[in-house]
């Protein structure tokens, strides 16, 4: 196929690049920097609304990744009309410049995150669930609203609820890494959240698999069936890593250094299923927490359940 990709300098863009080209698709990358523009690349430009239908023209499928970094710095209310903005307008975009082409594609993956579902304790959360509250719930929400375009026009739109992306070379975990590593890793918030996370090989399997897939349609969450509580994903690392985690970190801290953000990103607990991409048929190959982490920080493929 033909694929267009946004978001591919990304660390999930990244390695779904280098997988759909090993894989003998085509891969057109959307990108904001004009030096150097390869001939396949197409220049976009969210803010000032900057995108050819032309340019989209010809593609089977489209996978949407782009977007601000959450964890970047400090939730100022700058930085947060970013991180909204460079979702919602890039996206209502990005649809309506597919809604206009003459063969628009078949397919949009469009990313959103579990954040949609907001803090919900030890509730077990399906696609079926409803939103929660809170700036990322809420950003979510108008996120998924924003490819309404790209729907109306026949467009099979996925929006794909992502958890928390494990890969030593980015995201939470490579800022986790090197506190754990000397030894000053601990619990956060006494432990209680859950978290929900995938490995970047079944976030990348699963964006593959859901292209492939004609009866997936809206959302579908992204995050391995074996959601663990914070101090299980921190007693296990500690445990792969072979180093200890006696340094817990009062949910009291986190709140004065990193304000909203600690509430909405460290201590908001999502306990996330994947309903439907099991349904569908994904074969996960790490459903079990320690095995995936013995996969990226020792080497072993001591994780593959499949």
């Amino acid at each position: 196929m033909e694929i267009l990709l946004s978001g591919a300098t990304g660390l999930v863009g990244r390695a779904l690049c280098a997988t759909l080209e090993d894989d003998g698709h085509t891969v057109r990358r959307m990108v904001r920097n004009t030096s150097p523009l390869s001939p396949e690349a197409i220049y976009w430009d969210p803010k000032n609304g900057t995108l050819a239908p032309e340019d989209l023209e010809g593609a089977d499928a489209v996978v949407h990744l782009a977007g601000e970094p959450i964890a970047a710095g400090r939730w100022t209310a700058a930085r947060k009309a970013r991180i909204r903005d460079s979702r919602v307008e890039g996206t209502r975009l990005l649809c309506e410049r597919l809604a206009a082409c003459s063969f628009p594609p078949s397919a949009l993956i469009a990313a959103s995150a579990i954040g949609f579902y907001g803090n919900r304790g030890d509730e077990i959360l399906n696609e079926g669930s409803g939103a929660g509250t809170g700036f990322l719930s809420e950003v979510c929400q108008a996120w998924e609203a924003s490819t309404e375009a790209a729907s109306a026009a026949g467009i099979r739109v996925v929006n794909l609820r992502i958890g928390v992306v494990l890969s030593p070379a980015g995201g939470a975990m490579a800022k986790m890494l090197p506190a754990f590593k000397w030894g000053l890793g601990g619990t956060l918030g006494g432990g209680v959240p859950w978290m929900s996370w995938i490995h970047l090989d079944d976030l990348v399997g699963a964006i593959i698999h859901t292209l492939g897939r004609a009866d997936l349609v809206g959302p579908v969450n992204a995050v391995a069936p074996g959601a663990v509580t914070n101090k299980t994903f921190t007693k296990t690392l500690g445990r792969v890593l072979g180093r200890p985690t006696v340094l817990p970190v009062p949910s009291s801290v986190l709140r004065v250094l990193l304000r909203e953000m600690a509430d909405e990103l460290l201590l908001s607990s999502a306990h996330v299923t994947p309903e439907r991409l099991i349904a569908s048929g994904y074969d996960f190959r790490f459903s079990d927490l320690e095995n995936a982490l013995g996969d990226l920080l020792v080497g072993k493929r001591q994780g593959e359940d499949g």
